[in-house]
């Protein structure tokens, strides 16, 4: 192969030298690899497999509080914090091979404290003050505070710095927006002439996860902690839906909880049980470049780990030489069946040149002094990524007390100590930490952990560590693979998709450009491509007054839906009762909405609750609950509970039609008296809809319009919606996407789970204490939490802002995360942000705190709320901001006063 021109274009000829650096060094290694090729066929073809024999184990424990599976950053963290919570003595750590062989064979080492939301940046902050802290007690970890460089290529991407400098200073962590000469004073071996600027977080650093692994082992040995090496897992075995035991090829031990971080082997070891745990997860090849020793780095001080997030690359400084490497935009799939060697020496794959070109052009141009240096070796090992290209921590949704630890992507070292103290805690309190949501395993479904899915999702995944992350934005691989039967007719009307749980939801229509070559309808995936004006604005715009003024149609399928049910009235009642913190024992067709609540009165659920009988329930839930709903439900369901808790969110498609002529439409096609008296808001009737019949149709659209959901069993589903279509053109109805609704929704002021409320909150904080039963003298879980809130006052407060001076022509968008500012001092951060067409301003919702002098949080009321003066911050500008603690009581067409009433009793 001939490396030739700057570009170092790669051609199939063989390796001739054109530079005395790196390209010297390419040919003996191109004939070492085919070397590696030659041998890895011959052992294929000729040699058989060994007899593994496994070895005998003295003294192997009979029974074990805790048994964790993997040596790795994470298993050995996990044991580590368990041994610092007491459970050394009772905690077993089972290696299938040696601790010292079982490192990645050459792993960056960064160790990074920013991360994209605030609970991920809380396991990485404490992660790496963990590290330092093992350093200054004497281990040698092989930490270097150098600082991290992130450089841009773009003017997006310095947008995107400049709103994470807004969250990192919210944060109090220190961070600095550069010139692209202030960066090459910082890294004085790059080149600038295509940069923008650059981020610069100066206590960031550098370590060896083998003396971090090692030093985790060390203090976990001392504690008391089992080690056992060489002793795979063969079964992991229940009882009552728990865990109970541990067979491996040493022995069985007893144990009461289980800990998967066996990182590329979590997916198969999650098949060793019955039911078996669904782990998603792809691994993929990785290359990593280390050059022999360089003299501009060795005699250079400290030279930071640099990003350059454009160009897919990063380096650092290691041992006086050069550590590079990257994520192509289309990865190479490793172990397509699952079946990785056991021994890190077995991992190590073929270096592809071809595949790795792409990145070295990017190094050789942004480091040029690489083309004179010699190449010490080019590894290519697999590294393992998640569906979403997030962490997967939490308890298994299928058995109670086995947890997860898997999809580390590379930079698991920067959060290892973060995670091994969660899943510490979760064992030892029952809780983790901090709030973890955005991580549970429990956010995937069975079919993400199907092999070709996670094959086609796994090339997609390792590139978005590099990719600038624009407001909500779309996996382009997976697709279409839940959709509703509407599906074809809303593509064809012009549909724009996005995915949620699977689920292809429309997100707004726009009828130019819609079909292919051949006249069909193309299938299109949503974009916004910019941190300001969306594209899609004015196509929303014109949805949401179809839902304001005349008839908007939505699909909202994805939604889940349970039906909980039980022989006797009884059963189900007094579950619910106790799950529920408002009260559920209504009248047969009254719709309650109502929070599940943990032992500390957070959110673990956000849903409606329809009674259809005495004994018969249906439970509709945020889309991303379908997994983590029926978990929650089922891991507090008291002994010989005899509810049947039924997932049947695939069996019915949900049309939501919404505005003031939704009454008269759904009127004309169907027998039943539709008026305020006889279908009252907040209930369900059973309908007949066209010429079907069934349809559980609810008077309530969850944005706070007038409207119904129709729940439409799948076989009518095509038929009601042509009805409804054709019915509605009287009143120009028109489909709505998700985008429309979600602004209706923010300027009604509506809290969304997942969105705004997660495990940390509480009713009281946002303004729903009303649908707390504190009258009632009926237990539920999180009462006593609740309780002493309500008597000790909340720490925080949802409101909601409309920003003044703000042109979204010209200025930068709020799009989630951006820190709010009461008096010139931080008080808190927005969630869900959105324009609010009738307000005409950007709609921000989120929380706000009292901070004292020291960084205390105290009592927050609401004169404290409404006597500031309020900016929020968007992208390091401060826009003033108008503060609501109630929902605005927006102008319509034809008033509702049944729903005016129920709106004017929501209070904070």
């Amino acid at each position: 192969m001939i490396l030739s021109r700057k570009s170092f274009v790669i051609r199939e000829t063989g390796y001739h030298s054109v530079f005395k650096g790196i390209s010297r060094s390419l040919s003996s290694f191109n004939n070492e690899k085919n070397e590696t090729n030659k041998n890895v066929l011959k052992i294929k073809e000729f040699t058989p497999q060994p007899l593994h024999i496994p070895p005998v184990i003295e003294n192997f424990p009979k029974k074990a509080k805790v048994v964790v599976c993997g040596g790795g950053i994470i298993g050995s963290s996990v044991a580590y914090h368990l041994a610092k919570s007491g459970f050394a003595e009772h905690t077993v750590l089972l290696e299938q091979s040696e601790i010292k062989e079982n490192s990645a064979l050459l792993a960056s080492g960064m160790a990074g404290r920013f991360k994209p939301n605030y609970s991920e940046w809380k396991l990485a902050n404490y992660s790496i003050d963990l590290i330092k802290e093992l350093t200054t007690a004497g281990y040698d970890t092989g930490w270097k505070e150098c600082g991290s460089l992130s450089l841009a290529r773009s003017y997006d991407r310095m947008i995107h710095f400049r709103r994470l400098k807004s969250q990192a200073l919210a944060w109090k962590m220190e961070c600095e927006i550069l010139s692209p000469d202030e960066c090459k004073d910082k890294c004085p071996i790059i080149d600038i002439t295509d940069l923008s600027g650059g981020i610069w977080i100066p206590e960031d650093g550098v370590c060896d996860p083998d003396l971090v692994i090692q030093a985790f082992i060390d203090e976990a040995k001392q504690h008391g902690v089992s080690i056992i090496e060489n002793c795979a897992v063969r079964n992991i075995g229940t009882r009552n839906g728990k865990v109970s035991f541990v067979e491996t090829t040493a022995g069985t031990v007893e144990c009461d909880y289980f800990v998967n971080c066996t990182g590329f082997w979590a997916r198969e070891i999650g098949t060793l049980s019955k039911p078996n745990v669904k782990i998603p997860l792809q691994s993929v090849e990785h290359h990593f470049l280390q050059t022999k020793e360089v003299e501009a780095v060795k005699n250079s001080e400290n030279i930071p780990y640099t990003r350059d997030f454009d160009g897919n690359i990063f380096f650092r400084e290691k041992n006086g030489s050069i550590l590079a490497g990257g994520f192509e935009n289309q990865a190479k799939i490793a172990y397509e069946d699952g079946q990785i060697p056991k021994f890190p020496r077995d991992r190590q794959l073929p270096p592809d040149w071809d595949q790795f070109q792409p990145l070295l052009d990017s190094l050789l141009r942004r480091v040029p002094l690489l083309k004179d240096v010699e190449l010490e070796k080019l590894v290519n090992i697999p590294e393992s990524f998640s569906p979403d290209c997030k962490w997967i921590l939490g308890e298994s949704p299928e058995i109670q007390n086995y947890f997860v630890s898997a999809g580390m992507k590379t930079i698991g070292v920067s959060a290892a100590g973060g995670i091994g103290r969660s899943l510490a805690d979760m064992i030892t309190k029952g809780v983790p930490n901090i709030d973890l949501y955005t991580l549970d395993v429990s956010r995937f479904l069975g079919l993400h952990s199907n092999r070709k899915f996670l094959k086609n999702r796994g090339q997609e995944v390792p590139g978005l560590m590099c990719r600038i992350p624009y407001p909500l934005d779309e996996f382009q691989t997976g697709r279409n693979l839940r959709m509703s039967p509407m599906f074809p007719v809303l593509k064809e009307n012009g549909a724009i998709f996005g995915q949620t749980m699977g689920y292809e939801r429309p997100t707004y229509f726009n009828l130019k450009d819609r079909m292919d070559e051949f006249g069909m309808p193309k299938f299109r995936i949503a974009e916004s491509g910019t941190f300001g004006k969306p594209p899609w604005f004015e196509f929303v715009a014109s949805e949401y007054a179809a839902c304001r003024e005349r008839v908007g149609l939505a699909d909202y399928s994805s939604f889940t839906k349970y039906d909980l049910f039980s022989d006797d009235e009884k059963d189900v009642v007094d579950l619910l009762q106790y799950l529920c913190s408002n009260d559920v024992d209504v009248a047969i067709g009254s719709i309650i909405h109502t929070g599940m609540q943990n032992c500390f009165g957070g959110y673990e659920n956000d849903c409606s609750l329809v009674r259809l009988a005495e004994n018969h329930y249906m439970m509709i839930a945020p889309t991303i609950q379908q997994t983590r709903s029926k978990a929650w439900i089922k891991k507090n369901m008291p002994p010989n509970c005899k509810v049947n808790v039924s997932d049947v969110t695939s069996m019915y498609t949900a049309i939501c039609i919404q505005g003031p002529y939704s009454r008269v439409l759904l009127s004309e096609l169907t027998d039943t008296e539709l008026s305020p008296k006889n279908f009252p808001f907040f209930t369900c009737m059973e309908l007949d809809v066209g010429l079907a019949n069934g349809i559980r149709a609810m008077n309530i659209t969850h944005t706070g319009e007038l409207g119904y959901v129709l729940y439409i069993p799948n076989e009518f589903a095509f038929h009601v919606y042509s009805r409804l279509w054709e019915a509605g053109k009287k009143y120009n109805i028109q489909h709505a996407g998700y985008y429309a609704t979600r602004a209706l929704r923010i300027e009604k002021f509506y809290a969304f789970w997942g969105q705004d409320l997660d495990t940390s909150t509480t009713p009281l904080e946002c303004g729903r204490s009303w649908r707390v039963k504190f009258n009632k003298d009926i237990d539920f879980i999180g009462r006593e939490a609740l309780v002493k809130q309500k008597n000790e006052g909340v720490k925080r407060m949802y409101v909601q802002l409309l920003l003044n001076n703000h042109d979204p022509d010209i200025d930068l968008w709020c799009w989630g995360g951006e820190p709010i500012y009461r008096n010139g001092k931080f008080c808190g951060m927005t969630t869900t942000t959105g324009f609010g067409f009738t307000f005409k301003q950007q709609v921000c919702l989120g929380f706000v705190r009292n901070f004292d002098d020291k960084g205390e949080e105290q009592i927050v009321t609401n004169d404290y709320v409404l006597n500031g003066h309020y900016e929020v911050e968007v992208g390091g500008l401060r826009f003033d901001a108008k503060i609501h603690l109630h929902s605005p009581n927006l102008p319509t067409k034809f008033p509702d006063k049944e729903r005016e009433a129920y709106h004017a009793t929501r209070d904070h």
